[in-house]
């Protein structure tokens, strides 16, 4: 006997609405159909251990074919499969859902039963029609007696039901989603690409998925066991499969929690070297072992988008949206849980290894510091395990290295004084007139130090941070007592005249001062204050400065009274003073690397006829 009927909806656009809205990718109806083929085999699963299905479970596939020339995909399970009646419920009644009902009917007698089961059968069985101008099921129960049931669609609201006997009759119990696939989507006739679906969508299914022979996934991945049963090895082996190409990880988190949410999964540590190498799509969300996606920057905090691995959680829907990411109290949870988990690793393995530690700190120094910037409660952790490293290569906490600096490095005004620099070799005579003083020099090299630096100052009680070009040594930390310059006041004055000329450069400006003999004669500094607003305009964090235009460039040239070379420009007859004025100046261009092209080839030019005429 044959039933012909309208489907229960709510709407007559509710197909038009599937095919062009429901999903943003057509693709995600395999995906949607092969879910419903293991939740169905899950629930006869449970039956099974619950006493309720006596019966021979058998092999229990799911399979996936596609027949070109019929231009047919087939989803073929041997799970609980359906009568006439529960067809009419389940599959007529889109509004009504087929697992929450199964769930509350089992949720007393075996709480693990909730986490099998795999989305709802109702709407996302409708995916079908994204790509196919035609829908059967064929579906025998796995009750005793029971007929099977033939529905067909052609994608109106109407459908017939029948329940076929003798030859058209289905053998086995489960059922067979059948696809007669439209003329607009070919594509999903090749094998190839059904391939590439179910690998993406599929791959860690707990049930096994074969597809024209071939097993596609891996029914049980290692997030799905314990710790205790698995070793470096399995770990490594599992990266290396989902990243095949990348290098070895420095170490990983498992995470498995089942309070006050549900969550599992791996998160590993990439290599990150002096590059921020955001590629957002190296975490995989599922959902009870179905991809979902790998865009994930709303369950996991922005700067663990570093890290690569899987995060599985059956408390996030397979149709997920950025609002409900955003709004949703489980994954704000989440997120908060992975922070802390990510903290307490790392804290865990500096305090069991600090010599490990160190050695990865190249590695993850980038991470931490960008963990800082944007977590407050990870900076409150971090801040005992991020390390700082001086020029020697010693490596110190935050708390170390103050206690380090501060009894030699605290001005007059008894703030502690961080000296660093950007670049060792380029700064060189600065590092080293910083060192003769007995001073510590930082090495604050990445692309994330300014921001660094500038939170550094905001959390550390009365600690600023000075770039050693910033200033003359003597100005980079003052102290109490000073330097008596050789020179009167108008020999100063004087001097200081002959170098404006000789510089003739309204961007230098010129001021003598009484530093060490051993000081170079000339030395030009950019202020710190001055260096970071230039900075800040450069990377875009100006703000309201955009509109003032760009900032010119002032540089400091501060001349050494007490130095021999002063006495020279000074006692000079005529032009020569400016002459080695010139070259003085040339000279601390020279030594910040500021001396280029035709001014470099004069300088070279006076110095030989400097020598020659010795």
């Amino acid at each position: 006997m044959q039933e012909k009927g309208s489907i229960s909806i709510h709407t007559e656009n509710i197909f038009p609405i599937i095919k062009k809205f429901l999903y943003s990718d057509h693709e995600i109806f395999l995906r949607e159909l092969v879910s419903n083929a293991v939740d169905a085999t899950q629930k006869l699963k449970s039956l099974a251990q619950l006493g309720e299905f006596k019966g021979e479970l058998g092999e229990l596939k799911v399979r996936v074919t596609v027949d070109k020339e019929a231009r047919k995909i087939t989803i073929s399970d041997r799970g609980l499969g359906m009568t006439a009646e529960e067809i009419k419920k389940y599959i007529n009644q889109i509004a009504f859902s087929g697992a929450t009902e199964f769930v509350e009917q089992y949720k007393e007698k075996d709480a693990a039963t909730k986490d099998q089961i795999i989305g709802q059968f109702g709407l996302g069985f409708y995916s079908a029609f994204m790509v196919a101008k035609e829908v059967e099921i064929w579906s025998k129960s796995y009750k005793d007696d029971t007929l099977t049931a033939h529905w067909t669609c052609d994608g109106s609201t109407e459908f017939t039901l029948e329940e076929p006997t003798g030859e058209h009759a289905k053998a086995e119990r489960g059922t067979d989603v059948v696809l007669h696939v439209a003329e607009d989507s070919d594509e999903f006739l090749e094998p190839a690409r059904l391939k590439g679906i179910l690998t993406k969508y599929c791959k860690f299914l707990p049930i096994e998925i074969e597809f024209e022979g071939e097993t596609i996934n891996q029914t049980a991945p290692i997030w799905t066991k314990q710790p205790s049963e698995l070793t470096d090895e399995d770990y490594v082996k599992f990266y290396q499969e989902l990243y095949p190409f990348s290098e070895p990880p420095l170490f990983w988190i498992h995470l498995n929690v089942d309070y006050p949410f549900n969550l599992t999964g791996i998160l590993y540590f990439p290599k990150v070297k002096d590059e921020l190498q955001f590629q957002r799509n190296k975490i995989q969300l599922y959902s009870r072992q179905v991809f979902i996606t790998d865009e994930v920057k709303d369950v996991v905090p922005e700067f663990l988008m570093l890290l690569h691995g899987v995060i599985d959680s059956p408390d996030i829907p397979l149709n997920v949206s950025r609002s409900f990411l955003q709004a949703d109290a489980a994954v704000r949870k989440i997120n908060t849980y992975i922070t802390k988990k990510v903290a307490d690793k790392l804290s865990s393995l500096f305090k069991q290894d600090r010599a490990g530690y160190e050695a990865k700190w190249s590695d993850i120094g980038l991470f931490v510091k960008y963990g800082m910037l944007s977590d407050e409660k990870f900076y409150d952790k971090a801040k005992d395990f991020a390390l700082v490293q001086n020029v020697a290569g010693k490596l110190f906490t935050l708390p170390e290295y103050q206690e380090f600096v501060q009894a030699n490095q605290k001005d007059k005004s008894e703030q502690t004084v961080v000296l660093y620099t950007t670049d060792a070799e380029a700064q060189h005579g600065f590092v080293q007139a910083a060192q003769d003083r007995g001073y510590d020099v930082l090495e604050l090299n990445g692309p994330l130090d300014s921001h660094f630096i500038g939170q550094l100052e905001q959390k550390l009680e009365k600690t600023t941070f000075k770039r050693v070009d910033a200033d003359t040594v003597g100005k980079l930390i003052e102290k109490e007592e000073t330097t008596e310059s050789v020179l009167s006041d108008d020999d100063k004055t004087k001097l200081q005249e002959l170098f404006k000329t000789a510089i003739s450069n309204e961007q230098m400006h010129v001021q003598v001062e009484a530093l060490s003999p051993q000081d170079a004669p000339v030395i030009i500094t950019l202020p710190e204050f001055m260096r970071r607003m230039k900075d800040m305009q450069r990377s875009g964090g100006g703000g309201g400065m955009q509109m003032f235009g760009s900032l010119p460039d002032s540089y400091t040239v501060s001349v050494n009274a007490n130095h021999p070379v002063a006495q020279r420009v000074l006692h000079a007859e005529g032009e020569a003073g400016q002459k080695l004025a010139r070259q003085a100046f040339d000279l601390a261009l020279l030594a910040q690397n500021m001396l280029k092209g035709e001014a470099l080839t004069a300088f070279v030019k006076r110095s030989a006829d400097l020598l020659a005429a010795e």
